[in-house]
């Protein structure tokens, strides 16, 4: 038998001193200083504990048990807000802790949901449709040079001499 196993009965051994052991225990009890140790320091402890003895209660326990029942069941019931508030201000917070993390890992998710998507429509929005008029005014901004161009080549033909048919005459150098 090895140590762990030994921790294991040990239990046993101290608290049904009427029992019979294990011989795999006791030879192990034999062998190993720390265990033995360890044994005997748990019977000391024990000893100590069966001369203890609980204390008398005053004479007239019963009597103010009695009073204080009554007036605890006289005392107007708590409401809803007061039952709450004194649940927070006298627990140790162990049974809050479940519905806290489920709280807290909500508000993550929509927090951090609500953020990526903010940040998706901003760097993601489309250009709102402009109307065919406004179009094609910026096109028209985009091309005013051609447009330029166009016009003053119009104002050089309509400027060159022609001939009886319309069709234009060369100059004669």
């Amino acid at each position: 038998m090895n140590c762990t196993d030994f921790q294991n009965e040990l239990p046993d051994l101290i608290l049904t001193p009427g029992a019979k052991p294990s011989l795999a225990a006791v030879a192990h009890l034999k062998e190993c200083p720390p265990c033995t140790e360890e044994y005997l320091s748990f019977q000391q402890t024990f000893a100590v504990l069966d001369t203890w003895t609980a204390p008398e209660p005053s004479p007239y326990f019963d009597q103010k048990m009695q009073v204080r029942l009554r007036e605890e069941q006289a005392a107007p019931k708590m409401g809803w807000f007061e039952s709450v508030m004194t649940r927070l201000q006298l627990n140790t917070g162990r049974q809050f802790r479940p519905a806290m993390i489920g709280a807290l890992s909500l508000a993550l998710i929509v927090g951090g949901g609500s953020f990526a998507g903010l940040n998706y429509n901003a760097s993601h929005q489309q250009p709102a449709q402009a109307s065919a008029t406004i179009n094609d005014l910026q096109i028209l901004d985009r091309n005013e040079q051609a447009f330029e161009q166009l016009d003053q080549l119009q104002q050089d033909e309509d400027n060159q001499p022609t001939d009886d048919s319309g069709t234009p005459v060369q100059p004669a150098n």
